[in-house]
């Protein structure tokens, strides 16, 4: 894991995009503050821009630095939840602008996963993710169901868990108010 580590923070450095396993299923990744590389990802997956993506970190206490207001219940909401879940925030903010909603929203999921909360604290910064698939196409469950398309695409694959078949699913997101309504988009 660690030479992984080690190889994705030399092509975030860069402004690269990595393949690689998260909490949930395999995403694309870049670093969130860097718009030519979150281009990158949105030419890799053929997709519009216009349709945002979320970020991970790995301490909800580095949240309020990415957005204008925390909404009390999403502390509690990222405290109880016992699967993944992406929470889209208001007042997006020290992000790409290329990242953020064009309502000014930006989805944020804590990943639980060891392979990401080690390298985001070791980036020091907002990582994106995104379905390792082409725009339209299924979500991989696991590294097999990867086009090769995909592969070619990136800067760099990670090799950890790919030899991990099992199925997983993306995360729950929930949209949050400023004033605590929920909206719920993915269960």
């Amino acid at each position: 894991m660690k030479a992984d580590i080690d190889k994705s923070l030399e092509i975030l450095n860069a402004g690269g995009v990595i393949l690689y396993p998260t909490d949930t299923i395999w995403g694309l990744g870049c670093d969130a503050t860097n718009e030519k590389a979150v281009e990158k990802i949105y030419q890799i997956k053929q997709r519009c821009d216009q349709k945002s993506m979320l970020v991970l970190l790995d301490n909800s206490n580095k949240i309020p630095s990415f957005i204008t207001e925390m909404p009390e219940l999403a502390w509690d909401l990222i405290e109880l939840s016992e699967t993944p879940l992406t929470i889209i925030y208001s007042g997006a903010k020290n992000l790409a602008s290329n990242l953020i909603a064009p309502d000014g929203s930006i989805g944020i999921r804590i990943s639980n996963n060891e392979f990401n909360q080690k390298l985001i604290q070791k980036f020091r910064k907002p990582l994106v993710s995104t379905s390792a698939n082409i725009s339209g196409s299924n979500s991989p469950q696991s590294f097999a169901d990867i086009s090769q398309e995909i592969i070619d695409a990136v800067d760099y694959v990670v090799e950890w868990k790919q030899d991990d078949f099992t199925k997983s699913l993306p995360s729950s997101i929930i949209k949050l108010g400023t004033t605590g309504e929920i909206q719920i988009i993915r269960k």
